[in-house]
């Protein structure tokens, strides 16, 4: 049984400090990007997924021209561009929102990399993340903010699940659209906020999009969707970890890899699903969810 563990595991997997870091963090983020990948993936809005990870890297970039922690002006700007799209999405189309703000952060990140005339390492570490060079200092703070927000989705899930499926029954209920816009987009932001540091900018969204998407293509209710998408991340970053140790090849490729097999498996098991008598499974049309 040992030489099974130690030719699955290798040794030190989980007794160096940073390796016991990286698989809290990556376990608290985890199950955060599942649940907001969740509505992600209701709603239709992989852009914004994908839009506000890349465009808050202007906000770091911004941050380490000024002397600032580069993660702080990460999440401010994450922050800022969740308010902007979700308040302006209702008055215009919302592919154009979202592409609007992230050129227009892009191109501000350009700027302030341009002006700071100098090689920022932090700043670009952001773009493919650094999971197992996580403090324990930050461990703690990924973990207590991935439990809080966790606990705001618990809050709002009802509300922003019928604006999410039935906008016009939610709107007939008293839910304000705008208020859920608004709380969709800022938890993305948050979410990314504390995803980009770990398997960075540029495949962020790939722990929000696969896992979720995958969920919803093996379940058959929106709760058995979340609980799947909650169970294959945990699963990605997990087997991430343990391949990146052994191989040392990059988390970030291993995430998005990992998600995109979940993905590929998950549509194979519902494509045999469906050609049973009796078989259907629910799937993410982007304005709600449907068996098919």
């Amino acid at each position: 049984m040992a030489s099974i563990w130690n030719t699955i595991f290798a040794p030190g997997l989980f007794s160096y400090s940073f390796v016991v870091h990286a698989w809290v963090a990556a376990t608290a983020i985890a199950v955060l990007a599942a649940l907001v990948g969740f509505f992600v993936n209701l709603r239709g809005e992989a852009f914004v997924a994908h839009a506000v990870p890349r465009g808050a890297f202007a906000g770091a970039a911004g941050a380490f021209l000024i002397g600032v922690n580069s993660i702080l002006g990460l999440s401010v700007f994450a922050i800022l561009m969740a308010l902007g799209m979700g308040l302006m999405r209702r008055r215009s189309h919302n592919g154009v929102i979202t592409a609007l703000a992230l050129v227009t952060a892009l191109g501000l990140g350009d700027l302030f990399l341009t002006v700071g005339n100098t090689y920022a390492p932090e700043v670009f570490a952001l773009l493919f993340g650094q999971l197992l060079g996580i403090s324990g200092s930050e461990m703690v703070a990924i973990a207590v903010l991935s439990v809080c927000l966790v606990g705001v989705i618990a809050v709002v899930y009802r509300p922003l699940l019928l604006a999410s499926t039935v906008p016009d029954f939610a709107a007939a209920r008293g839910v304000s659209l705008t208020a859920m816009n608004v709380t969709f987009t800022l938890l993305v932001a948050l979410a990314a906020s504390l995803t980009v540091p770990v398997v960075g900018a540029l495949l962020a969204f790939s722990l929000m999009i696969g896992p979720a998407a995958a969920g919803w293509y093996l379940a058959k209710t929106p709760w058995g969707a979340m609980l799947y998408s909650v169970g294959i991340a945990l699963g990605t970053v997990w087997v991430a970890i343990v391949i990146g140790y052994d191989s040392s090849l990059p988390i970030g490729f291993l995430v998005a890899g990992v998600s995109l097999l979940a993905y590929m498996v998950a549509r194979a098991i519902n494509w045999f699903r469906r050609r049973r008598p009796g078989e259907a499974a629910v799937v993410p049309t982007g304005s709600g969810a449907v068996a098919r």
